[in-house]
């Protein structure tokens, strides 16, 4: 673990001395990135450069600065106060509670069984002779499952950044391979909405690395060994390095929709089988060496979901029980903070891997079934719920006496987190409205 060096006062209190930001710690926020985007959203964008070219680039350089406000604002709750977000939520009202326990169970119901089919689909492709999806969904689980188990943070991290090294050199290159218009690509950056695209500019703006894993981002900050504000210089550099890889991700994979699909009218499946086809149209296109790189990286942007959620909502949920717990002994509020995250004490608990076997052992049942339907209907809404639940609840938490006055919101902070929480709320409505009732 590493920690941030402190001093004394002079009245016996410890302040902490700010870290200089630097390279050399950048971690978190390449787990957050790799995490935070699947291959549905790869796909999503895929399709939006395919519809409309180039015209929504700037939707996703948008998109890139509203999730580093959420992310940023995240961990500054961790380190500016010493509380994990769970019990910041905890703080606004039972409320919080009952919403994040249904949502946590139903949640990582289907999602176990989504990022095992993705992780998957590659490779069967890769190896159409060998075993079904169904199996080598079971074995990416398991595979997942004993990964985490066995290893904590700093292992996990390494794992992390050699995936997202490989979806980071897969997705520019074949950006690169396809020969983007540079000059259309900068008129992009001008803000249009062409008849049709608000849906798919809102998506953009909002999909993309927009999960419950930007609320796992502060828990891995602390899981990192930064546990207080002098750390925050550092976990800022880290949130930017971050987002910035995503907003490259976007780009590249627009420009792919764009060239590829565009200009020639393809059209690819929706979800992440879209991936597939597009494999395909690269074999086609550009021979089989650059189809099986571009299978490659879809299995690291899919893989790395996977552990990353396997570890990260873990964590979130150990945190959730554990503080059920205390609340139920009258602990007190401040007892069992980050620094048992920073300690890896979450990592080894009881709740931690009951989560791990709860996201992997059930969901495999939905392998062999339809989702049901109201299962896919609750999934579906509790989803859609948890990104402006996130935006809100973090305003609220950071303009309050809960966060040292040094911590709190800003205008900038407050104008990026508001906006972000009413694109949320339109991205909700939406998705509700295009559920199967």
């Amino acid at each position: 673990m590493t920690g941030s060096s402190t001093t004394d006062s002079g009245t016996g209190d410890l302040i902490s001395q700010p870290r200089k930001s630097s390279w050399k710690y950048i971690g978190p926020g390449i787990v957050v990135a790799a995490t935070g985007v699947g291959a549905g959203d790869l796909v999503a964008t895929l399709i939006a450069g395919s519809k409309f070219g180039y015209t929504l680039m700037w939707a996703a350089v948008i998109g890139c600065i509203v999730k580093i406000s959420l992310a940023e604002a995240a961990g500054r709750w961790h380190l500016a106060t010493g509380r994990t977000l769970f019990e910041g939520w905890r703080s606004l009202g039972q409320w919080t509670t009952v919403y994040f326990a249904v949502y946590v169970v139903i949640w990582g119901f289907v999602y176990g069984a989504t990022a095992m089919s993705s992780s998957a689909l590659p490779i069967v492709a890769l190896f159409p002779d060998g075993p079904g999806l169904k199996t080598w969904a079971i074995i990416m689980g398991l595979i997942g499952l004993v990964f985490v188990w066995f290893n904590q943070y700093a292992v996990f991290e390494k794992v992390m950044t050699v995936l997202i090294g490989v979806m980071f050199v897969v997705v520019v290159y074949v950006a690169v391979r396809v020969g983007p218009d540079v000059g259309a690509t900068f008129a992009g950056l001008a803000p249009v909405l062409p008849d049709g695209s608000l849906l798919y500019t809102l998506g953009l703006i909002g999909g993309v690395g927009g999960t419950i894993t930007m609320a796992a981002y502060g828990y891995w900050v602390n899981a990192k060994g930064w546990t207080n504000s002098g750390w925050m210089k550092v976990m800022r550099l880290d949130n930017r390095v971050a987002y910035i890889t995503t907003g490259i991700f976007v780009v590249a994979m627009l420009i792919v929709g764009a060239e590829l699909l565009h200009s020639s009218q393809l059209a690819l499946t929706k979800g992440d089988r879209g991936l597939i086809d597009l494999g395909k149209i690269l074999e086609d296109r550009y021979g089989a060496a650059t189809a099986k790189l571009f299978l490659v990286g879809f299995f690291a942007t899919s893989f790395s979901s996977l552990i990353g959620v396997w570890h990260g909502v873990s964590l979130m949920f150990a945190d959730f029980v554990e503080r059920l717990q205390r609340d139920r002994k009258g602990a007190p509020v401040d007892e069992g903070t980050v620094e048992e995250v920073a300690a890896g004490v979450k990592e080894r608990s009881m709740p931690f891997r009951a989560y791990l076997l709860w996201l992997t052992f059930p969901p495999m049942a939905l392998l062999w079934l339809d989702q049901p339907f109201g299962l896919v209907v609750v999934y579906g809404v509790l989803g859609a719920f948890f990104m402006p639940f996130l935006a809100l609840t973090l305003v609220w938490l950071l303009n309050s006496s809960r966060t040292p006055a040094e911590w709190r919101n800003g205008w900038l902070s407050n104008g990026m987190l508001a906006a972000a929480g009413l694109l949320f709320v339109v991205l909700c409505v939406q998705q509700v409205r295009e559920l199967p009732w």
